[in-house]
């Protein structure tokens, strides 16, 4: 591993990374995403991100949030992991994906509707490490905080592949 992911690794997983982190990351995002048209997220630059499209769970209307995310490239599904930066409550999008479930992820500038699915159990223990596997500092996060972090699947509605082309139907 290149000596420079290590030390942003080792920064991402301070509590002072975790308290400013929220508030400029995402605003940079959005607004780097809008400007450029869905082509740029710069904090894919480290991690693979989307842009996630979830209704709110109080207020209904459409939520906009980057995220990190972790690419299933056997399964063409993502991984979302809730760490909050390691922060005391769930994020927002976690609860509007627990009551809407149906969303829509911009993926490489690309808009694919998926439907989220929160992991439990089994599943999550091993979506869990691979999570941290892909991205180590989730064990600080987890370390600084009471609560389970949620992990959601996002799976893809509809029958294409991972790059937008359709993918072969099977019978």
């Amino acid at each position: 591993m290149a000596v420079g992911m290590r030390l942003v690794q080792k920064v991402s997983s301070t509590r002072g990374f975790g308290r400013i982190a929220p508030y400029f990351i995402p605003a940079m995002d959005r607004t780097v995403h809008r400007v450029t048209r869905g082509k740029v997220l710069l904090s894919a630059q480290l991690l693979p991100g989307v842009v996630l499209t979830a209704t709110g769970a109080r207020s209904g209307l459409p939520r906009r949030t980057p995220l990190a995310c972790m690419p299933e490239r056997d399964t063409g599904t993502w991984l979302l992991v809730g760490s909050n930066f390691g922060r005391p409550g769930h994020p927002a999008w976690t609860a509007n994906l627990l009551a809407h479930p149906e969303a829509e992820i911009n993926w490489k500038g690309r808009d694919i509707p998926v439907t989220a699915r929160r992991l439990t159990g089994a599943e999550r223990a091993e979506a869990w490490q691979a999570a941290l596997r892909f991205w180590p500092p989730y064990a600080a996060y987890q370390q600084r905080v009471d609560r389970e972090i949620r992990l959601f699947r996002l799976e893809r509605r509809g029958a294409q592949g991972t790059d937008g082309s359709r993918a072969p139907r099977t019978t």
